[in-house]
């Protein structure tokens, strides 16, 4: 049987969404909310830390924080086809600025978080340990939802 735990991280960054129709094609910036939801079985061997878990919280902490959240927390995260702030930013010194393949939208962030980090955690564990659903949330209310079964091109 597969149980599911969830973790739940912050962090800030900046970005624009340049042919938006409205205040969002402005350079801002917001404080995300990173959940990490894994599915997994619970480790049971005698002598292990984490017996009885799917998987330590403080390791699905320090795994999404080194492969995701400290190369975008307090950066700008651009779009490549977004030129001129691409130019701007790179006339500021020793700014952190991420360049990505799609527009900084919550929908295309939380694609790029889940391709990310579902092999990091697949990786770290085995025993069938996956990414189950990755949410992030832009501001408290609005919020872009990437799931295994759909991230698999809808195959499980």
């Amino acid at each position: 049987m597969a149980t599911e735990i969830t973790r739940r991280l912050e962090f800030d960054a900046g970005h624009r969404i340049p042919d938006h129709q409205s205040q969002c094609r402005h350079l801002h910036g917001h404080r995300y909310t990173l959940e990490i939801t894994l599915r997994g079985a619970i480790i049971d061997a005698a002598g292990r830390p984490d017996t009885g878990m799917v998987m330590d919280f403080s390791q699905v902490k320090a795994l999404a924080q080194r492969h995701l959240v400290e190369l975008w927390d307090h950066a700008f995260l651009v779009h490549a086809a977004d030129r001129a702030v691409v130019e701007f930013l790179a006339t500021l010194p020793g700014h952190k600025t991420v360049i990505l393949p799609l527009v900084p939208t919550a929908e295309n962030l939380a694609t790029l978080a889940f391709a990310a980090l579902a092999a990091v955690y697949r990786d770290s564990y085995g025993s069938g340990l996956r990414l189950q659903r990755l949410r992030l949330y832009e501001t408290p209310n609005c919020w872009a939802e990437v799931c295994a079964d759909e991230a698999a091109g809808g195959t499980a």
